[in-house]
């Protein structure tokens, strides 16, 4: 059975996002208190559309939200992604939890809280639903310098070769890469030559275009 994944409030992002999950064949609702935008995101096929304010838990109720396996708050406001991750998981007893917030110094806080995943761009919810979901080793990237330029986000699997090595050890300089930040749980490391990669850690690869699919091959080994 697909993954039944619920993206709680949000607008052009919020669409953009519930049309990239419904394309992967991802079960998606979408939950709005924005009629005129329930009434354009139902004219996807695939994504279920429901009209009310995902703060309130009757409207997670109707919404069947016992059934969700990930939820995504994606309202204007981050105190209330924070109400709806908490109502999501303490009364509906939702495995995973995602929380979109403006200010990222509040990040700690909603880990502090019980949120799984905090972030700030739906670029990198794409990245964590993958991580989750369906284990991908690359899962998403983000063409910069009118593409010239790209970031990419790396998984390192618990099998891969990269774990153990130091950074200095990956010729990735030679191919014009660079991994400009290493995610590991809750913490951003800044790495140096010295810095040991470890499993599940998210890296960020910097990298030309024409070198992108080299590095990651390098990485990944595939």
């Amino acid at each position: 059975m697909n993954k039944r994944i619920y993206i709680i409030g949000g607008k052009t992002q919020a669409r953009s996002l519930a049309e990239s999950l419904n394309m992967k064949k991802y079960d998606v609702t979408v939950i709005n208190k924005d009629e005129k935008f329930c009434q354009r995101i139902a004219e996807v096929e695939g994504i279920n559309v429901v009209l009310g304010d995902g703060c309130r838990v009757d409207v997670l109720q109707d919404a069947d939200t016992f059934n969700c396996d990930v939820a995504i708050a994606m309202n204007d406001h981050d105190a209330d992604n924070l109400i709806v991750c908490q109502v999501c998981k303490k009364i509906f007893g939702v495995k995973k939890t995602v929380a979109v917030v403006s200010d990222s110094n509040r990040t700690s806080l909603f880990y502090q809280m019980g949120v799984d995943s905090v972030v700030c761009t739906t670029g990198a919810i794409t990245s964590i639903l993958e991580q989750q979901t369906i284990a991908s080793k690359l899962s998403h990237v983000i063409p910069i310098a009118e593409g010239r330029i790209r970031i990419s986000e790396i998984m390192v699997s618990e099998d891969s070769k990269m774990v153990g090595k130091k950074l200095a050890d990956i010729d990735l300089p030679k191919i014009g890469a660079t991994i400009g930040c290493i995610i590991r749980s809750n913490e951003n490391i800044i790495p140096r030559g010295d810095t040991e990669i470890k499993a599940n850690d998210m890296l960020l690869l910097l990298s030309s275009a024409a070198s992108e699919a080299e590095a990651i091959t390098l990485i990944t080994g595939k």
